[in-house]
């Protein structure tokens, strides 16, 4: 009995907690640096395949990458320190989504919002999200697998469009005061081949190394097409030597945002998907640390990703969120401390203050991205399969419906752009984008075939592993 006594009272003297671990400067800044080269590909893609989308110039997508890495840096510094009720003070790295770039892209390239409407919709969706923190622990039980996994596919099979017309070196037609022509650059055999070396580099990597290696794949490929085009004279570095050395990240750079019903209708969509893949982050976290994540907890976490919208479309970037590759980083190296990943944080932030890594990155060829964009777009359909196995397919047969008609609805406006164009011009902004369309599809036939779920569902059991 006193042995047990014993031990009751010496269970709360252990004070080591892995997630508060400190530790000297230079392994922070190791650390941290570790977890930037792990993120840097992807965070840096999304600028690039938005400005190039929308037409924008080297120097304005070299604005959009250094405005992101900025931003990423102030965003992982706020979740992982936190302020007031801000930040679930966890070692969670932040960066801009790939979720929400067919949403941003459909909204920045209509003539009448353009890059401005994109802000717009990103600041709003961000308010959105700040507001649906505090409720969304008791809306996750709309999003059960079968949920959650067809959204997830949709997502993922309508990047795909954008991943491969970048392989094939841009759009099959470029707009010209005299209407679209063909591109004369679209599937030209050098760049399929450098995108061909990128996606093959990424799985040799993957699959030749482990642990820490296997992380940069992405970032490896990236760099070796990046470095084949330009011993290939393919890759035009004018304007290098105008861009200053240190520059500081300005609100507005763009104008005055425009905020369209539509478009932040669409980002709300998106923003509802990457609460549901946070969630899974954060419990993911929690149980590496042995802790319990509380739904408190969960809110902060998740106002991070609102308030990370409404400086995001402040500084001239996008809609940020939890990065996966970061957290599965943690477990490889068991370093939990957050204040290693906020070290990355700072990190980034000085990597977005200085013009000429921005304007060197803005300068990859389009087919160097589309190269790796094969691999992370797939990725997001794959996560969606993945968790469409955890659902019941053979005891509920309805389900399979679900997942059919949410799909079918989805991919109409991706394989058929124009199908909607002799409709009232309402009807094709509501079903024009196929991730909106998905989602409440998704939604909607869950309730219908199984029913309103009970409180509680699906805080711990349904999105463990997102």
């Amino acid at each position: 009995m006193s042995v047990a006594t014993d031990m009751e009272y010496a269970e709360p003297v252990q004070k080591h907690d892995p997630i508060e671990e400190k530790m000297p400067l230079p392994k922070l800044a190791a650390l941290g640096l570790q977890h930037v080269l792990v993120m840097y590909a992807g965070a840096v893609a999304v600028p690039l395949l938005v400005g190039n989308a929308l037409g924008l110039s080297k120097e304005q997508i070299a604005l959009l990458v250094s405005a992101d890495l900025f931003c990423c840096g102030i965003v992982t510094m706020i979740q992982c320190l936190g302020i007031w009720n801000i930040g679930a003070r966890l070692p969670i790295m932040m960066g801009i989504s790939f979720t929400a770039v067919p949403a941003i892209i459909a909204t920045g390239t209509d003539p009448d919002l353009g890059i401005r409407g994109v802000f717009g919709a990103v600041i709003a969706s961000g308010v959105f999200t700040l507001i649906a923190a505090k409720f969304f622990s008791k809306w996750v039980r709309f999003f059960p697998a079968i949920v959650t996994g067809t959204v997830m596919l949709v997502i993922g099979l309508s990047l795909m469009r954008v991943g491969v017309n970048w392989t094939a070196g841009g759009t099959p037609t470029i707009n010209t005061p005299d209407g679209p022509v063909p591109n004369p650059a679209y599937g030209e055999p050098f760049g399929l081949a450098v995108a061909a070396i990128v996606l093959t580099t990424i799985l040799l990597v993957t699959r030749i190394f482990k642990g820490f290696l296997a992380n940069l794949g992405v970032l490896i490929g990236i760099t070796l097409g990046f470095v084949i085009s330009i011993a290939a004279g393919r890759v035009d570095f004018t304007g290098l030597g105008d861009a200053g050395w240190v520059n500081l990240v300005t609100p507005f750079a763009f104008g005055t945002p425009i905020f369209n019903l539509w478009g932040t209708l669409a980002l709300c969509a998106v923003m509802v998907v990457m609460m549901i893949e946070a969630v899974g982050q954060f419990l993911a976290v929690g149980d590496m640390a042995g802790q319990k994540i509380t739904e408190e907890r969960l809110a902060r976490g998740l106002r991070t990703d609102g308030i990370g919208n409404i400086i995001g479309g402040i500084f001239n970037t996008f809609t940020y969120t939890t990065y996966a590759q970061n957290v599965g980083l943690l477990q490889i190296t068991g370093v939990l401390s957050r204040w290693a990943v906020a070290a990355g944080g700072a990190i980034l932030i000085l990597l977005g203050c200085l013009p000429k890594v921005a304007f060197i990155s803005a300068s990859i060829p389009s087919y160097v991205i589309g190269g790796a964009a094969i691999v992370m777009f797939g990725m997001v359909s794959a996560t969606g399969v993945k968790i469409l196995a955890r659902a019941d397919f053979v005891g509920n047969r309805r389900n399979i419906y679900i997942v059919a008609v949410s799909l079918a609805l989805a991919m109409i406006p991706v394989v058929a752009p124009g199908i909607y164009s002799q409709l009232p011009e309402i009807f094709g902004r509501t079903f024009g984008s196929g991730i909106l369309i998905g989602t409440f599809s998704a939604l909607l036939l869950n309730i219908l075939f199984n029913g309103i779920p009970p409180r509680g569902a699906g805080l711990s059991g349904d999105l463990e592993g997102h």
